[in-house]
């Protein structure tokens, strides 16, 4: 009997698909049914290939040897999980499979991902396409009931191909001339070196600013303040403090008189539904999780909860086909106080403009909302909890009317000057309902046009004009995904497309993509603030031109859009990518600039005698040779999950062997290694020996994964380019 394979993309879905196709004899990487058989792969199983595959000589970064342009990019097997490609690749080739069913990301890199592993292993089978933006019961047995022709994503899939070779291309290229040209661990690519231009560039503006002060007037009576407005200019503040102030000694003292009383009718309508991008400011701004920490967290309640749909979503708004669903939707929210809401609104007629429902704004996937199915709240961790409670109330604020308020505007006339103040009264509260406290009454006193109020006190205010903020994630995701201020005076027709297209990266990618930059020490966080770092403003200066600017992208996805829609074909778009790396790379060797590095510390190496680097990561602190051809690393200090009996604060471990000390940043209390081992074993406190044990299992783990970051050079190799 012939069966289907279906080729998820992680095994959390594979098992969710195998539920509702009815296959139930689970094996090791895969689950059986009668009709199907459902595998998966673990992200990408089969990538480009490293350049020293192409040729031995390539292993050595050598300046010379540049540009590496190869006549066909090969592919390769990623030895992490060779296993899962052995096995899934024999299943596609077992004699009773006829047809496979591509069920990984609905999107160009889950293309890929599926592809890849179908061209290596160089299966010719009839291919179908299951395309859905959520895993549900109801969602995945709908997408099994419409099954797309696989010749529909031919393009996709070139586009896909073109994405990924060009920035191999290029960007391996960039990166290994920089480096060998500077000898120093100098990472560059389209999407990379434009951020970090784009934070140099706010420094720029920051460190240009000059604040002036400026001034108004206001008159206040009864708790009501009158704000002066200039009748020239209609401004509220001016620069010229003599002109407020000749104001000023103009009204104080005198009558007021009511020359206008007007009220009119507003609504606030709810914030739209969120896509990624959205969804991580958010996160950030409330709970101060990083992008990277909230699509970590999005993947979970997608993928093991199933309580929302497909996060890494470009889209703000719902298709038709959705708005049937809203109502299994709000039966499945649970969590209060959101739950009496959602019951409330599935007793009356829900009505959505296009605000929330527009399938032209829908690309791949829908925005982000709660599926059909109730999470167990047990079960989620208390971050999970938060991210699902903005998803769930974002969802139900635009379910609700508008808020509606009456605003009313005071006009006060005093010696010809004219005075405003505005007050507000809540009609309907709305979607406000989800969060009262951002809104409020501010009731005027029952004042009529004609009256007279004496006794008004009068007084002139000040400020002072502020620099534009320094970039936070929050802040820097809305640059990433907006960047056209910071393109100049570049092509209005460009600046479109980047919008269009999403603007820098991906919302999939966007978060890799900084903490990258925070890794190799071209971007640094000081408080929650990102600054560039010495290193980040060299490379600014050494890197093509082209590479810094956000036009890049919009001159890439403009291609590649054009290739996804079969107007452009993958292999004239690769070939201009190999003629501008051509270029580059050429500029790079002709360049008289110098690299001069900033955290030379004062220790020489023990191997060669040159001075070693001071490096900091996410695991600690180690000296590396600044020679990449040396290699030598010692480890300074490392993070550990052992908290400090004084202040309960994450404590860091010193030194080596007997030496080794734990040490509190913050209080600067210090114990030794032994000690620590014998204090928790006498007080048997569970929390205090958990933590230990737990960094006592991770520690040989962790030394093995810095071994390469730890090193500014040996790693570049195999960095993920940009996507």
């Amino acid at each position: 009997m012939s069966k289907k394979l279906v080729l998820a993309e992680k095994p959390s879905v594979g098992n969710e698909i195998a539920k509702i196709l009815g296959c139930k004899n689970k094996q090791k990487g895969y689950i059986e049914g009668e009709n199907h058989i459902v595998t998966w792969a673990f992200g990408h199983l089969v990538t480009l290939a490293d350049p020293d595959m192409y040729h031995k000589k390539y292993g050595t970064w050598k300046l010379e040897d540049l540009p590496i342009l190869p006549d066909v990019l090969k592919l390769v097997v990623i030895r992490q999980s060779a296993n899962q490609y052995k096995l899934v690749t024999s299943l596609m080739n077992r004699k009773d499979v006829n047809q496979i069913i591509i069920a990984t990301d609905a999107g160009r890199e889950g293309e890929l991902v599926a592809r890849w592993i179908i061209e290596k292993a160089n299966i010719n089978k009839p291919i179908k396409r299951l395309w859905v933006s959520s895993v549900t019961e109801k969602a995945l047995k709908q997408g099994f009931k419409s099954l797309r022709d696989g010749r529909d994503y031919e393009n996709l899939y070139a586009a896909a191909i073109a994405r990924a070779e060009s920035d191999w291309i290029v960007g391996i290229n960039a990166t290994r001339a920089l480096t060998t040209k500077y000898n120093a661990q100098l990472s560059c690519g389209r999407v990379q070196t434009p951020t970090i231009a784009m934070v140099a560039q706010r420094e720029e503006e920051i460190r240009q600013f000059v604040s002036k002060t400026f001034y108004g007037l206001q008159g206040e009576k009864e708790g009501v303040l009158f704000e002066w407005v200039d009748q020239k200019t209609k401004a509220t503040r001016l620069f010229d403090e003599q002109v407020v102030k000749a104001v000023y000694d103009k009204v104080k003292n005198q009558v007021a008189k009511i020359v206008d009383i007007q009220s009119k009718e507003r609504l606030i309508f709810s914030p739209a539904l969120y896509d990624l991008t959205e969804l991580q400011r958010d996160s950030f701004n409330r709970y101060n999780y990083s992008a990277k920490k909230t699509l970590s967290i999005m993947q979970s309640l997608y993928e093991s909860h199933k309580a929302v749909t497909y996060p890494r979503t470009d889209s703000r708004f719902l298709t038709d086909d959705i708005v049937a669903t809203i109502p299994e939707r709000l039966s499945a929210i649970s969590i209060d106080p959101y739950k009496n809401l959602a019951f409330q609104l599935k007793k009356q007629t829900i009505k959505l403009s296009n605000r929330v429902v527009d399938n032209d704004k829908v690309s791949d996937h829908h925005a982000i909302i709660p599926t059909e199915e109730s999470p167990l709240l047990g079960n989620l961790s208390f971050e999970e909890r938060n991210i699902y409670e903005l998803i769930v109330k974002r969802f139900i604020s635009v379910l609700m009317p508008p808020c509606r308020y009456q605003e009313t505007t005071i006009k006060i006339q005093v010696c010809g000057e004219i005075f405003i103040a505005k007050g507000v009264q809540i009609i309907q509260e709305g979607w406000k309902k989800t969060d009262p406290n951002t809104f409020s009454d501010k009731i005027l006193p029952n004042y009529h046009v004609g009256q007279s109020l004496t006794h008004v006190s009068f007084n002139v205010t000040n400020g002072k004009t502020k620099p534009p903020g320094q970039f936070n994630e929050a802040t820097l995701l809305s640059a990433m995904e907006k960047p056209t201020r910071f393109m100049g005076s570049s092509d209005k027709n460009l600046k479109n497309i980047i919008e269009r297209t999403g603007g820098l990266g991906t919302v999939a990618t966007r978060a890799d993509i900084i903490e990258k930059l925070f890794n190799t020490q071209l971007l640094e966080v000081r408080g929650n603030q990102i600054f560039t770092t010495s290193k980040g403003k060299q490379l600014l200066k050494l890197a093509p031109e082209d590479l810094k600017s956000p036009l890049l992208t919009a001159k890439w996805e403009s291609r590649l859009n054009q290739i996804a829609e079969g107007k452009l074909k993958k292999d004239d778009f690769v070939k201009e990518m190999r003629v501008y790396t051509t270029k580059i790379i050429q500029d790079i060797k002709g360049s008289d600039e110098t690299f001069r590095h900033d955290n030379l510390s004062t220790t020489p190496c023990p191997e060669c005698g040159k001075t070693l680097l001071e490096v900091n990561n996410k695991y600690g602190k180690n000296l590396v040779c600044q020679d990449r051809s040396c290699g030598h690393k010692q480890v300074l200090s490392r993070k550990t999950n052992a908290r400090c009996s004084n202040c309960h604060q994450k404590l860091e471990i010193v030194g080596t062997g007997d030496n080794q000390t734990f040490i509190c940043r913050k209080c600067g209390q210090r114990e030794k290694l032994k000690s620590f081992e014998e204090r928790k074993k006498s007080q048997k406190n569970k929390g205090g020996k958990q933590d230990y044990n737990k960094y006592k299992q991770k520690v040989e783990k962790i030394e093995k994964q810095v071994a390469e970051e730890d090193n500014p050079f040996a790693k570049l190799a195999k960095l993920k380019l940009d996507q």
